[in-house]
């Protein structure tokens, strides 16, 4: 089929319309005044991320291979898709009234969103390792400047410089791994690779090696152990929107990447492949558990518990079946909700206008802001794991995924680090219930209509996801079935 066909341009027309909507963005902030093309490009912003989940949403899930093989849409770039969207849109409501508060309101901000998510779109439906790695340095790209939008903020302006040269670091790793999987396999595109790579053969080492590459590089974009080392100092100097952002959009991208390119392409050398990533889940949720412990900025512990929520979701792609993948997408859409729920109390922890992040400015919250401490406290439950709340659930399907594949050991240090993890989440519900109330004053109670939304609806979704899960958990099934047909 001509590249040029109709047919390509309509397979990706949801990549299609984010950047020319984002390049129109631009140019509507351009020829307007700062004050006003701040707000207003933020929420045509937000209006164009919802066209484009219906856009999504309303796509065949039939699998569909365009672009001369190097793009594909199915049912699991779909679901993938819509959680990132979702992501993106909640994330950039959260940041309009807070650019405005702490002065940052730039019309840039959207767009820059508006293109690191068009990058994430094509991560998701990557069909080659260099389409991966086109849609991976797109969205990585936008995120360096996002990490660094507060110019005038020496820790913001080091958060981005740290994340750039880390980043840098990950793609060239990425890059030696390319090259060495293109060198030995002779192909790039996913399906020649998989129809190769059945595993009959002892594959080459070099192939192995460059395997181990194209991991560490995804390791990276999910903020996996050893791995990390970017990830605390990122969350905590980025202004709070940009870290809430990195926490869901960029993350829920990079494992769907991660997954979609290790049981397609390299199912069959999955025996090479999965011991690697036990290590590094294993690895990640020991360091998440213990390393948040002794945090007393709320960024940094949210840092840590994104890196032990990553090797639970691991686990599931070390399972390398479709329950593993069906937990992954469960867990992740449940995820995507605890996490955008509890940034939105972070962005509104304010004493006389001014931002605060310590753990211990959250003390004695119940009596001064009952609403706000109740919505936390089921988002700290939730994320600990414990029962009714969506959290345990999550959990759940990634630990039965796991016994399915007899991966007993993993799923038993899952649940051991659930455990220890639960700590530092409990001693957040304890600090607002049970101490004395912070020295320096309630919160301010400007929480605007908007950020209330989102927080509503996410706490809404946490807590009575139990009693109707059919719809998370059929689409999540069926978008991970599309990964191991037959």
């Amino acid at each position: 089929m001509p590249i040029y066909s109709l047919h390509n341009f309509l397979t990706a027309l949801p990549e299609i319309f984010l950047a020319v909507s984002a390049m129109a963005l631009l140019m509507l902030g351009v020829f307007q005044s700062e004050a006003r093309a701040a707000k207003e490009v933020s929420w045509l912003g937000v209006v164009v991320l919802v066209i484009a989940i219906f856009m999504v949403g309303a796509q065949n899930g039939a699998r569909h291979v365009s672009l001369a093989g190097m793009f594909v849409i199915d049912g699991y770039s779909i679901f993938a898709k819509i959680l990132v969207l979702i992501g993106s849109a909640l994330s950039l409501i959260l940041s309009v009234r807070y650019n405005e508060r702490e002065k940052i309101a730039r019309f840039e901000f959207p767009v820059l969103v508006l293109l690191a998510t068009t990058g994430m779109l094509m991560m998701i439906s990557a069909n080659d390792l260099l389409s991966l790695y086109v849609g991976l340095e797109l969205q990585s790209l936008a995120l360096y400047i996002l990490a660094s939008f507060d110019r005038d903020n020496a820790r913001s302006s080091e958060a981005g410089l740290k994340y750039f040269v880390l980043g840098a670091l990950a793609s060239g790793m990425m890059l030696f791994g390319i090259s060495m999987i293109y060198g030995f396999a002779g192909a790039t595109g996913f399906d020649t690779l998989a129809a190769h790579l059945t595993g009959a053969t002892p594959p080459p080492a070099g192939l192995v090696v460059g395997i181990v590459f194209l991991i560490v590089g995804l390791a990276f974009k999910v903020s996996a152990v050893p791995f990390h080392m970017w990830t605390p100092d990122v969350y905590e100097g980025a202004p709070t929107p940009v870290t809430a952002f990195f926490s869901v959009a960029p993350k829920i991208a990079a494992m769907a990447l991660f997954v979609r390119v290790m049981v397609g392409p390299f199912h069959g050398l999955i025996t090479e492949w999965r011991q690697v990533i036990w290590a590094i889940s294993v690895a990640s949720m020991i360091l998440g558990a213990l390393a948040a412990i002794n945090q007393r900025n709320i960024k940094r512990l949210m840092a840590y518990s994104s890196i032990g929520h990553v090797g639970y979701a691991l686990i599931g792609l070390a399972a390398g079946n479709a329950l593993g993948v069906r937990g992954i997408l469960i867990y992740l859409t449940i995820y995507l909700f605890m996490n955008i729920g509890t940034w939105a109390i972070i962005i509104s922890m304010r004493r006389n206008g001014r931002l605060v992040e310590g753990i211990g400015d959250l003390a004695g919250l119940s009596r001064t802001q009952p609403a706000m401490a109740l919505a936390l406290g089921i988002f700290m439950f939730s994320l600990a794991g414990i029962p009714p709340l969506a959290g345990f659930f999550a959990k759940l399907y990634i630990f039965m995924a796991a016994i399915d594949s007899h991966l007993n050991v993993l799923a038993v240090i899952g649940v051991v680090t659930s455990v220890v993890g639960a700590y530092y989440y409990i001693r957040i519900v304890k600090l607002m219930y049970f101490d004395e109330p912070a020295a320096g004053g309630a919160f301010d109670r400007n929480m605007g209509a908007e950020v209330r939304a989102v927080l509503i609806v996410a706490t809404i979704v946490i807590m009575f996801f139990f009693l109707y899960p059919s719809p998370i958990v059929s689409g999540a099934e069926a978008a991970s079935a599309v990964l191991f047909p037959g």
